[in-house]
């Protein structure tokens, strides 16, 4: 079992959904059910799967919920750019952001794909 803390992927994850809760709270009252909802979920479903994972066992279970870990962070991407485009979310807060989403997208593909690799046995 890890702790999740150490993990710099884990960490990085939870930047980014302090970061979408802060920015949410200028978006207009009437998309507080959605689109602020959306990023809201997308963002905060990174890091506790990340913790999830390291609370599981066997490298299966550990991938899955990278997986979905992987699955928020590009969901929450779409989201970011949307907010964007919409004038909700200002230019350089969106380039931040996105930023830090496609750096966990990147720390989580090659440990995914480790996990995933047949191990070889001999």
């Amino acid at each position: 079992m890890r702790d999740f803390r150490e993990l710099q992927v884990w960490q990085k994850g939870h930047k980014i959904a302090l970061a979408a809760y802060r920015d949410a709270v200028g978006f207009p009252v009437e998309e507080r059910c959605g689109i602020t909802s959306q990023i809201r979920r997308a963002a905060y479903s990174i890091p506790p799967n990340i913790a999830e994972s390291c609370g599981r066992s066997g490298d299966a279970e550990l991938a899955r919920f990278m997986q979905i870990s992987m699955s928020s962070a590009s969901e929450l991407e779409y989201l970011l750019l949307l907010a964007r485009d919409l004038n909700y979310l200002p230019v350089q807060r969106y380039g931040t952001l996105n930023a830090q989403t496609i750096e966990v997208k990147r720390m989580l593909a090659p440990f995914i794909n480790r996990l995933r690799k047949p191990k070889l046995t001999g």
